[in-house]
């Protein structure tokens, strides 16, 4: 028997020192420790019983990058901010009511006892100030229904109202009439309503009747679609062609952070910053996407671009000095607004020539100015120069506009 069990070798665990050195060799070949790492390993011995690895400290942990958390890119922006929105809305059924008789013992005669049945839940849109897209609407809502009535005079319980939160700027349309314009927190609108609850047979008790036996159905609730956009709500916007320098002047003087890149097109999505004066006094100033020619065509998505000038009170033009002729890129930009809005171009506004910090910029703002009958503020976005007269500018629109009595 020993003989037998002899000729079967029992592998032999390996040593902690072998399965460590495995570990190190595979993170040398795939890069994460260098060869030097790995050379710092000491070969284990026993002393006293105890045995003595020494390693670097660098085995220890695993060397990481920057942690510092990344802005989100204007791509991951784009499939979050949503500026309108298609959605049906079916609001609850009124529950049906009950048709029974009381029965008790020694009481013959009880009579009808049937309960009505509950309301069917509306569906309201309320503006919040805390939501700044439509993105979190949905294509369907469906209310609550009411509960159906039963004995014992017991009535069904109503159904819940379904609420959905827009930001303020919200425009609510049907069949492309518009029917409110949410500007303020915490406004309701009654958008669908509920089915009222059917009757039950204790309804129809009457001196003629002492033993009715109807009882009524629950009415279907209200089903309408509607369309909801969203029209960015700031003091000044700053409209300009693709590549202006819109975003680099926006995070110049508000604290907003908008993408940057150096090719056309890369701002999807309406940014809004706040520029804060001394005296504690806020601008908001919206960065509307580019706009191109033939625009009010809907070319380039001109008409969801332009959708956001309407709720600016003055306008800030931007134009590019890097262009042949600055002093066109104006008058395009005041066709476009008109096309869209007659007198849209028309509010206050201010001539912005950015990208003074380019060679030939001097030359071609004196030649601006001369097409242009009104004030012209030279500024470099880059560099942030001339930034504080556009600041304080500003400010002088934005007290016309107070002083007015809020209408421009």
């Amino acid at each position: 028997m020993l003989a037998a069990l002899s000729r079967f070798k029992i592998p032999r665990r390996p040593s902690s020192e072998l399965l460590l050195r495995c570990i190190f060799e595979q993170k040398v070949e795939r890069g994460e420790l260098s060869p030097l790492t790995l050379s710092s390993v000491t070969c284990s011995r026993k002393v006293g019983g105890v045995r003595d690895v020494s390693t670097s400290s660098t085995l220890c942990t695993k060397v990481r990058g920057n942690s510092k958390k990344r802005e989100m890119s204007e791509k991951k922006l784009t499939r979050h901010f949503v500026d309108h929105r298609r959605v049906k809305l079916v609001a609850g059924s009124g529950g049906k009511g009950a048709s029974s008789f009381h029965s008790e013992p020694r009481k013959e005669w009880g009579g009808p006892d049937g309960g009505n049945g509950g309301d069917g839940g509306s569906i309201i849109i309320k503006a919040d100030r805390f939501f700044k897209s439509l993105a979190q609407v949905v294509p369907l809502y469906k209310g609550e229904d009411g509960e159906s009535g039963g004995s014992k005079n017991c009535y069904g319980r109503n159904g819940s109202p379904t609420y959905i939160r827009v930001p303020l700027g919200t425009v609510v349309k049907e069949q492309g009439k518009t029917i409110l314009d949410m500007t303020e927190h915490g406004q309701e609108y009654l958008a669908a309503f509920g089915g009222a609850g059917g009757k039950g047979n204790r309804f129809f008790l009457s001196n003629e009747n002492r033993s009715p036996m109807t009882a009524t159905p629950g009415i279907t609730g209200q089903e309408r679609l509607l369309q909801l956009e969203l029209r960015t709500m700031a003091h000044a916007g700053l409209v300009g062609f693709p590549n202006a320098g819109k975003s680099s002047l926006l995070r110049a003087i508000t604290n907003a952070r908008p993408a940057v890149a150096a090719y056309p097109f890369t701002t999807l999505n309406p940014h809004v910053g706040i520029v804060k004066y001394s005296d504690h006094e806020q601008v908001a100033v919206a960065d509307i996407p580019g706009i191109i020619r033939g625009a009010h065509l809907n070319q380039g998505l001109g008409i969801s671009f332009l959708r956001h000038i309407e709720r600016c009170r003055f306008l800030l033009f931007v134009l590019d000095l890097s262009a042949q002729e600055p002093w066109t890129q104006l008058q395009h930009l005041r066709y476009e607004l008109d096309q869209y809005e007659p007198g849209l171009s028309q509010r206050p506004q201010a001539i912005i020539a950015n990208k003074m910090d380019l060679s030939e910029a001097q030359e071609k703002l004196e030649t601006l100015k001369s097409h242009v009958s009104q004030r012209v503020i030279p500024v470099s976005a880059l560099t942030g120069q001339n930034t504080e007269e556009l600041i304080l500018h500003l400010r002088e629109l934005y007290d016309g506009y107070i002083q007015g009595g809020g209408n421009g």
